[in-house]
């Protein structure tokens, strides 16, 4: 069994753990919570968090993996001590930037959010407080990441988001009623110190050598610094994107509103997110190491975008049919009443499109990051933060807060369209005409899927039931027709998808 195919099984397995954890505790914080100033707070000064996370995560990562490996593969210059001495400013840097964050977290916080209410302001400052004392542990958990990608070690950095997301919910099952919505914040610090250390140990069991070094050759901190500056302000893009949303969202005067969005947010974000950390993971890995073969490389991108389309267009198409179930099962408990299950189906439709071409997206920036086009889409994604403000400026005044999950997809779909001219331009005319007619192809048995489950909702009068018995009915049905139809209008792309684990590296 190769290397990558026992990483995507094992990737594959903690990602829906993780999501699992992520439902957990998002579930009892609705149910103590409910929806009020308490959650708005703690997902506004989550946002801070997420930034970083990003900033690490996908700006770092997009930059130093295709580096290290091709200099590694090259045996040029002190590879292992440029990375050590790389890994050791980033921390220094972000001794700074914890310390700066939590002196600066009173007025910062006001300053982003200007139209909170008093309750949630007052909850917002003081957990951000609590994050920036221990972003240094955030941010090397983020960069340990990078490092053990670079070996093609996933499975640690899995279990770190997973003590992370999971420690948030047991804390806030057995503390709520001491320290409050502030539980939710201690049990993810505590979860996240663990799961850094866990990773630690597991680059150190690699070839990895940690050197208390500063020092790095000049020809790859240029070149680093060159590509990190586009790769950080375009990982920086999609949170600014939030930061706006929620800017305006706390600005509606609808208590609530930015915990509707949220909340809806998470149930998208599920697919892209196991999606991202398994995958397009691997799948960037594979392009990183075959830049030097086009044949290869563009077999890759397709095999991504194909992999892509057939995982989430039928899910986006499946939560149009049986979202507010979904929704009802996970959060309506507790504090959490019926109407509030309402206001958050409402923005879960609009967030649907995020699903399918976010997910697509995700394939075309590891794309080009991986062929060294960095400033190319950060060009590009920073115009979205035009056109979201925009629309928001333009839209939640009328609409309220569901214009913003609206906004969210239309600036989804336009990132979506400007990548696919530039990726294509480069691969050529004939990888497009390739990826349209897989389209077309996966698009119909969705379609046929969706029209079946609705149908199915209606006849068997599924509202009426308990909503975990209409998922376990009707997403089998669903699963169901979507595989039948699959197999005979896209007989190829079911037997890639059903054989990718048996190819491995292929």
């Amino acid at each position: 069994m190769s290397s990558l195919k026992k990483a995507a099984i094992w990737t594959t397995g903690l990602a829906l753990l993780l999501k699992l954890s992520g439902f957990l505790r998002e579930s009892i914080v609705a149910r103590e919570f409910g929806a009020s100033d308490a959650t708005d707070g703690y997902f506004l000064a989550f946002s801070f968090i997420t930034l970083v996370v990003a900033m690490i995560a996908t700006g770092f990562n997009n930059v130093f993996l295709p580096m290290y490996i091709k200099r590694r593969q090259d045996g040029t210059g002190a590879t292992e001590n440029n990375a050590n001495a790389l890994l050791n400013w980033t921390m220094i840097i972000f001794i700074g930037v914890s310390v700066a964050g939590w002196f600066s977290a009173e007025w910062l916080v006001p300053f982003v959010y200007r139209s909170m209410t008093p309750g949630a302001e007052a909850i917002a400052v003081e957990m951000t407080e609590v994050f920036f004392i221990f972003m240094v542990f955030i941010a090397l958990a983020g960069l340990l990441e990078s490092y053990l990608q670079s070996r093609r070690i996933f499975v640690p950095t899995l279990v770190s988001k997973l003590l992370a997301t999971l420690m948030a919910a047991v804390f806030a099952l057995l503390f709520s009623d001491v320290w409050g919505i502030y539980s939710v914040a201690y049990g993810f610090v505590f979860g996240t110190i663990v799961g850094a250390a866990i990773q630690v140990f597991y680059l150190i069991k690699s070839d990895y050598s940690w050197k208390p070094t500063l020092q790095m050759e000049s020809d790859f901190r240029k070149a680093f610094l060159v590509l990190i500056v586009p790769s950080l302000l375009n990982s920086v893009v999609g949170q600014v994107n939030l930061f706006v949303n929620k800017a305006f969202a706390s600005g509606t005067g609808f208590e609530g509103a930015v915990t509707y969005l949220n909340y809806s947010q998470l149930i998208v974000s599920i697919p892209n997110a196991i999606y991202a950390a398994t995958l397009a993971a691997i799948i960037f890995t594979l392009m990183s190491e075959q830049t030097n073969d086009f044949a290869k490389f563009k077999d890759t991108v397709f095999r991504g975008m194909e992999i892509s389309f057939v995982t989430l267009v039928p899910i986006a198409v499946g939560l149009l049919v049986v979202g507010d179930a979904a929704i009802a099962f996970i959060y309506e408990r507790g504090a959490f009443t019926e109407a509030d299950t309402a206001n958050t189906h409402i923005a879960l439709l609009f967030y649907l499109p995020i699903i399918i071409f976010q997910g697509m997206q995700l394939i075309l920036s590891k794309s080009m990051y991986a062929r060294g086009k960095t400033a190319v889409v950060f060009k590009i994604s920073v115009t979205t933060i035009l056109v979201n403000l925009v629309l928001n400026w333009l839209l939640v005044d009328r609409f309220g807060y569901v214009a913003l999950a609206f906004a969210a997809s239309v600036v989804s779909i336009y990132y979506f369209t400007i990548s696919m001219i530039v990726v294509y331009s480069d691969l050529g005319m004939d990888q497009f005409k390739r990826f349209a007619s897989m389209a077309i192809r996966v698009i119909l048995p969705a379609a046929v899927m969706g029209l079946v489950v609705a149908l199915a909702k209606i006849g068997l009068g599924a509202n009426e039931w308990y909503s975990l018995v209409q998922l376990a009915v009707l997403v089998p049905i669903g699963v169901f027709v979507y595989a039948v139809m699959l197999r005979f209008v896209h007989p190829e792309g079911f037997k890639r998808f059903l054989g990718l684990l048996k190819r491995g590296k292929k």
